[in-house]
């Protein structure tokens, strides 16, 4: 039997998209985020302070006891379409999202999980997932960390977003999961494609952690991790891909040629019509899986992979759209579009392809292969 989704927002989602929104408008502008994106350091302390602690939206996965907001997913969803929107350099995905599920994942009345998500949930911490930001559900996990004995652990781990925010980073090694301090580890940046998510690789040589679960309970953890932030991710790319839509047709209206706005010609009608009905599909597919996420939907993995394999395309054709009907203006550094374009490739590639998402579908529902 199929699942019955509720697409809507409730009053609750849209004020907490009103207030994030606002908070993005006034800290987070284009230009602002050019200009860290510029220093090699695009991460903003006191955004992100007032985001995850202020509002509260880095609890909102964790419960009341234990210092969060009591929310779920939906809620997180409308958080991180907001963050698309903007494109906003915050580790909300890894930390408020990867790192909190895995440690719900745990055993949160353990006092290490506990203490942890509590940090989290108040937004005095960052904590982030060591794991190749291109991990999919459903993918086999890594296994380069080693434990020599007694919480050492050693081993490399490339690609591992947002670790330069880090104050703590969840390590999984084949004893289990570890919690290691980031002053425990080296780091060496990467070039990322997305300058707003930044890349690193992780060294540990020596790193001394804190056991937080057995290795079956920690894959268990990760991979649910794995499931939820592919799901919300599709809410990053539809916020993203709305801000495309939208600022093109704001473009359009207001670019003239041949004393007319170059809106008003038929093929480009057709384009931005396409574009919208993309647009509200990627809704649809993105709140289902918010949603399915959120009642703990049976068919959750199939919802997930589902708006995975479609967001992302929708996200990309956004973004080029944007860029090429904008014109030259769309070309330049100065024009955000680029940092759409980005982030929407990149967005492409994490937590995995939508190929292998296509993959997913096809096995979930049982779909022949060719």
């Amino acid at each position: 039997m199929s699942t019955a989704f509720d697409l809507l927002y409730s009053e609750t989602e849209e004020e907490l998209r009103s207030a994030v929104r606002a908070l993005l408008a006034d800290r987070c502008a284009p230009a602002d985020v050019l200009a860290r994106a510029e220093t090699g350091r695009p991460h903003d302390p006191q955004l992100w302070h007032t985001l995850a602690a202020e509002i509260g939206t880095a609890g909102l996965l964790v419960p009341e006891k234990l210092g969060g907001q009591g929310a779920g997913h939906r809620e997180a969803a409308v958080v991180l379409e907001e963050l698309g929107r903007a494109v906003a350099p915050v580790p909300y995905l890894t930390s408020a999202v990867l790192a909190t599920e895995i440690l719900l994942g745990c055993d949160p009345e353990t006092p290490e999980v506990a203490g942890l998500l509590r940090e989290l949930a108040a937004g005095r911490q960052v904590c982030v997932p060591a794991l190749p930001l291109t991990q999919a559900p459903g993918a086999p996990l890594p296994s380069a960390v080693r434990d020599t004995g007694g919480g050492i652990l050693t081993g490399t781990v490339t690609s591992v977003a947002d670790a330069v925010a880090a104050d703590v980073l969840l390590v999984l090694a084949d004893t289990g999961l570890y919690a290691v301090p980031a002053a425990e580890v080296s780091l060496t940046g990467r070039v990322p494609l997305d300058l707003t998510r930044p890349l690193a690789t992780v060294t540990l040589d020596g790193a001394a952690g804190t056991l937080l679960a057995d290795p079956a309970t920690a894959r268990a953890a990760v991979a649910g991790a794995l499931l939820s932030g592919a799901g919300l991710l599709a809410s990053e790319q539809l916020g993203l891909a709305e801000w495309c839509l939208t600022e093109t047709v704001r473009h359009v209206r207001g670019r003239h040629q041949f004393n007319r706005p170059v809106g008003s010609f038929q093929a480009l009608k057709h384009r931005l019509a396409q574009l919208w009905l993309d647009v509200a599909s990627a809704r649809a597919t993105a709140r289902a899986a918010a949603d399915a996420l959120a009642t703990g939907a049976p068919d959750a993995p199939l919802t997930v992979a589902v708006a995975q394999a479609y967001c992302s395309g929708v996200a990309v054709r956004a973004a080029e759209e944007c860029v090429q009907l904008h014109g030259g203006i769309g070309m330049t550094w100065e024009h955000p579009a680029h940092l759409y374009l980005k982030r929407a490739k990149a967005d492409a590639l994490t937590l995995g392809t939508p190929g292998h998402h296509h993959t997913l579908v096809a096995d979930f529902a049982e779909l022949p292969s060719p």
